[in-house]
């Protein structure tokens, strides 16, 4: 069980879960994700890793269909979360938040769960390691993106030199997304 799951003041729908940690002189062990935690969500029914290096930055991506459950097992990650969803009430609004390693040694194990039209992205404070869990199988035409240095957006990564790949480098500005890829709020199918 979950110690606390609440849902962000910034972004109506992202959710941040705080899981109870179970230790003794072995290690840890820790529920990162469970399906109840987060009111009205699907499924998830594919789980992905990434690893990246320091300094890296993916993002910002965000889908019309899908949901994302994220987790940092191993290093530090900046999240950075912004609202695109046309009639949301928080349309607009950015959330960042550390996760992992913290500065002092100990490790943050929240996860985050980002509903459709909620761009997301995240920087590699340290090398590190991220877990996601989706709602839906990979679907090219439900992979969009916004500028991840879109001054609109304000998004404070955390990195003076970052390294982007080539398709995160092209993503339009907010403002110059096509009407019919702006996310509504409440469309899924």
């Amino acid at each position: 069980m979950a110690d606390a799951v609440t849902e962000s003041p910034l972004i109506a729908g992202v959710y941040v879960v705080e899981p109870t940690l179970h230790g003794d002189e072995r290690g840890v062990f820790v529920e990162t994700y469970r399906r109840d935690w987060v009111p009205g969500s699907r499924e998830m029914i594919q789980g992905n890793r990434a690893d990246r290096q320091q300094g890296s930055i993916v993002g910002l991506h965000y889908h019309l269909h899908q949901a994302d459950y994220w987790y940092v097992p191993h290093g530090r990650a900046r999240v950075v979360l912004h609202d695109l969803r046309v009639g949301s009430p928080t349309d607009g609004a950015t959330l960042t938040l550390d996760l992992g390693a913290r500065e002092d040694g100990t490790h943050d194990h929240r996860g985050v769960f980002i509903p459709p039209g909620v761009a997301h992205g995240f920087s590699a404070l340290s090398a590190m390691t991220i877990t996601y869990l989706v709602d839906g199988y990979y679907n090219p035409a439900d992979e969009l993106g916004v500028a991840w240095d879109d001054p609109e957006i304000g998004a404070d990564w955390g990195v003076a030199d970052p390294t982007l790949s080539a398709r995160d480098q092209k993503n339009p500005r907010r403002s110059d997304l096509e009407d019919r890829l702006r996310p509504r709020l409440g469309l899924r199918t």
